[in-house]
Order: structure tokens, then C-alpha cells, then sequence
């Protein structure tokens, strides 16, 4: 149970980028909770992405700025520089997970637990899952590919999430009634991922508050971060 009650809500949004405010502030307008996953190595840096012929800012925020803008959220790791770390040697998957870890527990002011895998696709393996487990402080990574489903994941190192929120929003809001009608008679988690800039080139920030506003405030549902919903803390 989480806080007593049978289901929860959480969000899971990447790369520490400019958006997250806009986002963060429809997410507090409405009483819900995210982690954000931070590239420690990558913060403060200018970027831009070229999505669907539409150019879109891709900034991190500086080291200053993110106690607070993340202020009543969660921040976890992505690792130092976003590398695929299905690719590279054991001591390095380590050095970008731990390294990132412990600079983001630096700056968030307290320690930083959980992560998201980088990368889109396949971005994680049992190797990989292992070495975090048991060379980190790490104690649950994300990862990109979805279960379509409620129903907690029993390993936290290679935990899918529910949806990927570009998953189609017809299909999201949907996914969000069945939410809201679920009469639970055992734990069950909503778990959505994504990016903020996404929110850019799809010109969806209206279509992500609608949702919001949908899922909030219902006395059954606990509104938590990752950490809160996955490890009770």
C-alpha cells in the first residue's frame, strides 16, 4: 500500500532541460509529484534538437538553479554525459552512475537513491542492472520500454514504466480513465515517463495540464515521486 492507499501516481521526466519548469509548475498547480533525471556532467550546457523539421531547445539548467527548480520533486541520475551504457566497460558503467550520483546528492542536498537508464530503446542489460546494483548507492533505475500495465514491478533495477506519455495522447487519457475506475484490491502504480522539450514539438502543454487536472485530487490515489512509490521513502 502507499500511504494507505491502493494506488499511486508518479511521473519520470529526463535530462534536466528548461522545460521541466513549465512543467513542474502545471504538475505542483495540480498536486502532483515527479523525478527528474540529471546528467551532472551536462548541466549548465546549450543544445538544440531537431524533432519532426522543428528545431527545439534542449538546455540544462546550472548546478545553482536545481535545488530550486526541483524543489518538492525528486532528483535522481541519468548518468555524468548520457552515454549508452550497454557499450562500455564495467569500470565506466560504474564511474557514470556512481560519479553522477554523488555530484547530484552534492548539489541536491541530500543522497541521491534512484536513476533512469540513458538512451532510447534497449539502454539497459542484466550486466548493466547488475553492476549497479552492486557497485552504486543506486537503489532503482528506470528504464524506456513500457508494461502497459498497473501492476508493480517486482525488479527495481530494470523497472518498466507504465506508459511513455508520446505513446499516443488518446491512448494516455484512456489509460487514465481505467486508472481512475480501477477498484483496486492490490497495489497498483501509474508510472509515466518522458522528456519536457516533447511537450515542445508536439505543442501538447495544454493536452498534459487537461490530463493532469483529470488525475488529480482523488482520494484514492497517493501522489508520490518514484522514491516515495518504489521504496516507501
Amino acid at each position: 500500500m502507499f500511504h494507505g492507499k491502493m494506488k499511486a501516481l508518479t511521473f519520470s521526466y529526463d535530462d534536466g532541460i528548461t522545460q521541466d519548469r513549465q512543467m513542474i509548475n502545471i504538475l505542483n498547480r495540480y498536486g502532483l509529484k515527479a523525478t527528474f533525471n540529471l546528467n551532472s556532467g551536462l548541466l549548465g550546457t546549450p543544445n538544440l534538437l531537431i524533432r519532426q523539421d522543428m528545431t527545439i531547445a534542449h538546455c540544462k539548467f546550472r548546478p545553482v538553479e536545481v535545488p530550486r527548480v526541483y524543489a518538492g520533486h525528486e532528483i535522481a541520475a541519468h548518468t555524468l554525459t548520457h552515454p549508452l551504457l550497454t557499450q562500455l566497460s564495467d569500470e565506466e558503467v560504474i564511474r557514470q552512475v556512481e560519479e553522477d550520483r554523488l555530484a547530484l546528492s552534492e548539489i541536491a542536498g541530500y543522497e541521491v537513491v534512484g536513476m533512469a537508464y540513458p538512451g532510447g530503446g534497449v539502454n539497459y542489460d542484466e550486466r548493466v542492472a547488475r553492476l549497479i546494483r552492486e557497485n552504486t548507492g543506486i537503489r532503482y533505475a528506470r528504464t524506456t520500454v513500457t508494461s502497459e500495465s498497473f501492476a508493480p514491478e517486482t525488479d527495481l533495477f530494470m523497472y518498466r514504466p507504465s506508459v511513455y506519455h508520446l505513446c499516443g495522447w488518446d491512448k494516455l487519457m484512456e489509460m487514465g480513465r481505467q486508472f481512475l475506475e480501477l477498484d483496486a484490491q492490490t497495489p497498483q502504480v501509474f508510472y509515466i515517463w518522458g522528456h519536457a522539450y516533447e511537450f515542445d514539438y508536439e505543442d501538447s502543454w495544454k493536452i498534459f495540464e487537461d490530463f493532469c487536472r483529470m488525475m488529480a485530487g482523488h482520494d484514492d490515489i497517493f501522489y508520490g515521486t518514484n522514491r516515495e512509490i518504489l521504496l516507501g521513502e
